[in-house]
């Protein structure tokens, strides 16, 4: 996931400076402050951690005239939920194990994963 926001950084030239998570995994602090740390960024969940349902909420609100707009809509319905900031020392751990393991080993497995390809014939 870090190097998939690396990359998206580097394609649209667009620093990335927090995160914002939802979902089952987002009621988790354990996992929020994890977040925070490999990412090296603030990781924010909102209120609830049923964004799906609030997006439709947010839809159905704009779409029966109760607000005027959906900036309207966000502005009312969505409320900041917890935040968490990267801890310094899991921040540095997690950036040593990316740089000096993560990105060298990922390339090396490329044949491991074509042969596991090769054998299951999956992914096609």
């Amino acid at each position: 996931l870090r190097e998939g926001k690396e990359l998206s950084e580097k394609k649209s030239g667009v620093k990335i400076s927090r995160l914002k998570v939802s979902g089952g995994g987002s009621q988790s602090d354990e996992a929020m402050q994890i977040t925070a740390d490999v990412f090296g960024i603030t990781a924010e969940r909102p209120h609830t951690f049923e964004t799906s349902g609030l997006g439709a909420a947010i839809n159905a609100a704009v779409g029966v005239g109760l607000y005027p707009n959906f900036e309207a809509a966000i502005d009312r319905m969505v409320h900041e939920g917890d935040r968490f900031t990267p801890i310094a020392r899991n921040r540095d751990l997690y950036d040593e194990l990316y740089r000096e393991v993560y990105q060298k080993m990922y390339g090396k497995l490329g044949p491991l994963y074509k042969s596991i390809r090769r054998i299951t014939g999956y992914p096609k």
